[in-house]
């Protein structure tokens, strides 16, 4: 897996479309000016639509990271990658990178 590193300023959204924003990114590394995200930066989702086939409203409200880089790491800390995978509580779906707030900096 390679990909583009994952920035602060990046545009992260859960597969339902709700904004998601990075809790603590990671200070050291900075991408473009902005910190880089590790796999320990647990993300919030706001205006998540997702409801149950049964009606009941389950948004997505937070989620991690489960898959990142490999080689490069912050702190010891891998970082996302725009190709990365996380899991949404409670409904257990993922984010998606939309842009990762940065085009110079690719890793593995």
């Amino acid at each position: 897996m390679a990909g583009l590193a994952l920035a602060q300023g990046g545009t992260v959204l859960c597969l339902h479309g709700g904004q998601a924003q990075p809790t603590a990114p990671l200070p050291r590394v900075l991408l473009s000016g902005q910190p880089a995200i590790g796999q320990t930066t647990t993300y919030t989702v706001a205006g998540c639509p997702f409801t149950l086939p049964s009606g009941t409203p389950s948004p997505c409200v937070t989620a991690t990271w489960v898959v990142a880089a490999v080689r490069v790491r912050s702190g010891g800390i891998p970082l996302v990658l725009q190709d990365s995978s996380a899991v949404c509580v409670p409904n257990g779906t993922g984010l998606t990178v939309a842009f990762p707030g940065q085009a110079r900096v690719t890793a593995s």
